[in-house]
C-alpha cells in the first residue's frame, strides 16, 4: 500500500460515518415543529399601498438671451470699463520677490525716480527699509505685478482666488504719500 493511500484512509473513513450519522432519523425535531406550527398560525401583518408617484413635469430653459448659469460671470472694472482676465493662474514656480512677504496695505510708496526716462518707485515696507522698483516687478502677498508707474502712484495687477475654485485679476495702485 503506497502512502498516498494511507493518508487517504482517515479523510475517508470520517466521511463515511459522517454520511451514516446524516441519514439516521431524528426524533428531536417535535420543538422546530411545534415552531413552525405557531409562526404559520399567526395572523399576517397589513402591507402599506403602494405610495402614488407625481409624474414628471419638463421644463424648457427659455432665458436663452440670459447669462448660463454653467459659466463664470464676467468681472468688469467699473473705473475703466475693461473685462478682467479669469483664466489667469498665479506662477508659484518663480522665486519670490521681497516685497511679496507683505500685504499691499504694510507697503507705501514714498518717492519716485526716472532714470533714462524710465520710471522708477520707491516703496517702503512694514519695517522701513526702503525698495526700488519697477514695471514688471510683484508687490504684496496676491501675485501683484507692477503695470504702469507714474509720478504719483503705481498700478499694479493682482491674482486673487476667485471663490470659485479658479482665478482672477484685481487692479490695485498705490499713491504717492
Amino acid at each position: 500500500m503506497n502512502s498516498f493511500a494511507r493518508n487517504l484512509r482517515p479523510f475517508v473513513l470520517t466521511g463515511v460515518c459522517l454520511f451514516l450519522v446524516a441519514c439516521t432519523e431524528t426524533q428531536n425535531i417535535r420543538d422546530l415543529e411545534q415552531f413552525v406550527t405557531e409562526v404559520t398560525a399567526r395572523p399576517g401583518a397589513d402591507v402599506e399601498p403602494v405610495p402614488e408617484f407625481v409624474p414628471y413635469e419638463g421644463f424648457i430653459y427659455g432665458a436663452a438671451g440670459l447669462r448660463s448659469p454653467f459659466e463664470v460671470p464676467i468681472t468688469i472694472d467699473l473705473d475703466t470699463n475693461t473685462v478682467l482676465n479669469q483664466d489667469v493662474e498665479p506662477d508659484f514656480d518663480r522665486i519670490r520677490e521681497p516685497l511679496e512677504l507683505q500685504s499691499l496695505s504694510e507697503l507705501t510708496m514714498v518717492g519716485m525716480l526716472v532714470t533714462g526716462g524710465v520710471y522708477e518707485a520707491l516703496i517702503r515696507d512694514g519695517v522701513g527699509v526702503v525698495h526700488r522698483v519697477r514695471v514688471g516687478n510683484y508687490l504684496g502677498r496676491n501675485h501683484g505685478q507692477i503695470q504702469f508707474i507714474s509720478e504719483d502712484q503705481l498700478n499694479l495687477i493682482e491674482i486673487v482666488p476667485s471663490g470659485s475654485g479658479g482665478w482672477v485679476e484685481r487692479p490695485q495702485s498705490l499713491a504717492l504719500q
